[in-house]
């Protein structure tokens, strides 16, 4: 007999999202170690071509992989419901061997993409290929993670994922910086020896680091595809050693497991329309890319006195080549937008953590789990999203001049792109977990509708507003924001039409935005002041500016965290769920200070 899932199993839920949001929280704070430090020792240019491999990377890693691990959580979730423990046990096996086979062929379509595509396409033509060759790896092993991770996301156990994304961060971090360092280091010292960089004759300094930031970059990514590596190691022991908590009694009492080739069927017939979403996302951006550096290129041989305006002065001070102009002002754009991706994918671990207790709910007619868990996920990803966007917005100068002081023109160039995308850093956030919850419904086909519609608005914002050269760059991202709210606005409704759900509009949007800006306008004071009125501390500026803005931040989450009480935007559930948070509710609500 179907039964209704229990408000503990919700708060499971809500558990396994909080895990989830620690380790991709930690996770984009270690990326952010990495790609700071990064950018400081490959600069721009190396950034362009390790954007380059990604560009490439990204479309055929989509294909091989994305829709699978979802439509493992959804299988394993729903026969769970249903006391369905052989098949559980089926569905994993039969998941390993198609991602297996998802993965080889990626690699080898990649390895042989690669020529062509950094010949015609990449922005530094041949030199993207070292970094290519470097990630093409990474596609195997990371589908082999996911047969994984989709399997435990849908026994409810979000640890093993997290754990995973975790060691995959860290050795990124300490391997691929490391090796990015040792290879920079032996080619300034084969050029000053031998007037070559691995063994190509450079005519000048400037070109000998051209090649230098070429090899380092894809040093850097190997150090990607080597965490990719250990993180399956991690999964595969786990697995081994711990098993998935299924016990033999569950397994003696269900009935026989379907046939292989009938779960397989049902697994690719359930990813096929988020294959088909995921392909249209990642080749139109492949395409986009490709566009936006051709219309970067254009602008700058038509335009070169605009676009000297604007970039002229650091051009000449970095003796950054010619050639290499257009993947400067890529790889700029490609730093901002690691700040944009930062809170979006923190969020993204409350649609993760919500598909199975969706589709459970969907399957048994749950209407009012579906409707609790619709406006519990959408209220968390906004009550995190809108003073994490509006805080970076305030912020980006002095973030970024913290992080890349010691690179000339990256704050003055990068700062108004993450002011664009901090300001609707909540838009693009809530997208994923709608739609996660869409899938979660069976409904897989709204998100291929949305992203059709979105993509066109995307791509033809972009050849409006990056060919005009005072807008550049900066056409990019307000394209990015157009095509994340045509993404959102067709998604919602969709979703709540279907559902027949109801929003609370005024603890999802309204008190969390009125906190919100009180957040950023108090970062944005605090900051001012402390700009003016902080000494220098130390022979470094960057002691004094790290305070400023960490004084800047502390005030802003205090007065956040004071009005969300204050306003009762928070409810019981938001405080019980975090750890001893029970205490911590009851006090609240005895003083009447929680919704």
């Amino acid at each position: 007999m179907k039964r209704k899932l229990s408000a503990n199993e919700q708060q499971t839920m809500l558990g396994g999202a909080v895990v989830l949001t620690i380790s991709v929280a930690l996770v984009k704070l270690i990326g952010m170690f990495y790609k700071v430090p990064l950018a400081n020792i490959i600069e721009e240019v190396g950034m362009g071509y390790f954007a380059s491999a990604h560009e490439i990377y990204l479309p055929i890693f989509a294909i091989a992989i994305t829709g699978l691990p979802i439509a493992v959580s959804r299988m394993v979730a729903q026969r769970v419901s249903a006391g369905l423990y052989r098949d559980v046990r089926a569905i994993h096996r039969v998941a390993k061997r198609l991602f297996l086979a998802m993965g080889i062929s990626g690699t080898l379509v990649i390895a042989a993409l690669a020529w062509p595509y950094a010949y015609h396409f990449a922005a530094g033509q041949l030199l993207a290929l070292p970094a290519i060759f470097a990630i093409a790896p990474t596609v195997l092993f990371v589908c082999a993670m996911s047969a994984y991770r989709g399997y435990y996301e849908g026994l409810r156990n979000m640890v093993p994922t997290a754990t995973s994304q975790v060691i995959e961060a860290v050795c990124k971090l300490a391997i691929g910086l490391l090796l990015a360092i040792v290879v920079m280091n032996v080619g300034r010292h084969e050029f000053v020896s031998y007037g070559t960089v691995f063994g190509q004759t450079a005519t000048s300094i400037d070109e000998a680091y051209s090649l230098m930031y070429a090899w380092a970059a894809a040093a850097a990514i190997l150090g990607i595809t080597i965490g990719s590596v250990l993180g399956f190691v991690y999964l595969w022991l786990r697995h081994k050693l711990r098993g998935d908590g299924i016990t033999p009694e569950q397994l003696q009492l269900a009935p026989p497991a379907q046939p292989g080739r009938k779960l397989a069927r049902e697994m690719l017939l359930m990813s096929v329309p988020m294959v088909i979403s995921s392909s249209i996302l990642n080749l139109t951006n492949f395409i986009d890319a490709i566009n936006v550096q051709r219309l970067l290129r254009t602008a700058l041989e038509v335009h070169p006195d605009v676009i000297h305006d604007i970039y002229g002065a650091v051009f000449e001070l970095r003796g950054i080549l010619p050639d290499d102009q257009v993947n400067y002002i890529w790889g700029v754009y490609s730093i901002a937008m690691t700040f944009r991706t930062l809170i979006p994918t923190v969020v993204a671990a409350l649609g993760i953590s919500s598909l199975p207790v969706i589709a459970a709910a969907w399957e048994q007619k749950d209407s009012a789990t579906i409707h609790r868990t619709i406006n519990t996920v959408l209220r968390m990803a906004m009550i995190i999203a809108l003073p994490a966007g509006f805080g970076m917005a305030v912020l980006a100068y002095p973030i970024l001049t913290l992080f890349y002081g010691g690179i000339p023109g990256m704050a003055q160039h990068a700062a108004p792109i993450i002011m664009v995308f901090g300001a609707f850093t909540a838009l693009m956030a809530i997208s994923t977990p709608i739609v996660a919850i869409l899938q979660g419904i069976g409904r897989t086909d709204v998100p291929v509708k949305s992203l059709v519609v979105g993509m066109v608005v995307k791509i033809v914002m972009n050849y409006v507003l990056v060919s005009q050269p005072q807008i550049n760059i900066m056409g990019a991202a307000i394209a990015t924001v157009l095509f994340f709210a045509v993404l959102v606005a067709i998604n919602l409704t969709y979703l709540l039409r279907i559902t027949k759900t109801k929003l609370r509009v005024n603890q999802l949007i309204v008190k969390p935005l009125f906190c919100g800006a009180l957040c950023a306008a108090a970062a944005w004071v605090v900051n001012g002041m402390a700009a003016r009125w902080l000494p220098q501390i130390g022979p470094d500026p960057r002691i004094s500016l790290l305070l400023q803005v960490g004084l800047a931040t502390g005030a802003g989450m205090l007065i956040y965290a004071i009005s969300m009480i204050f306003t009762k935007a928070l409810t019981r559930e938001d405080i019980e769920m975090l750890p001893g948070g029970k205490k911590v509710a009851k006090r609240l609500a005895k003083y009447g200070l929680i919704g």
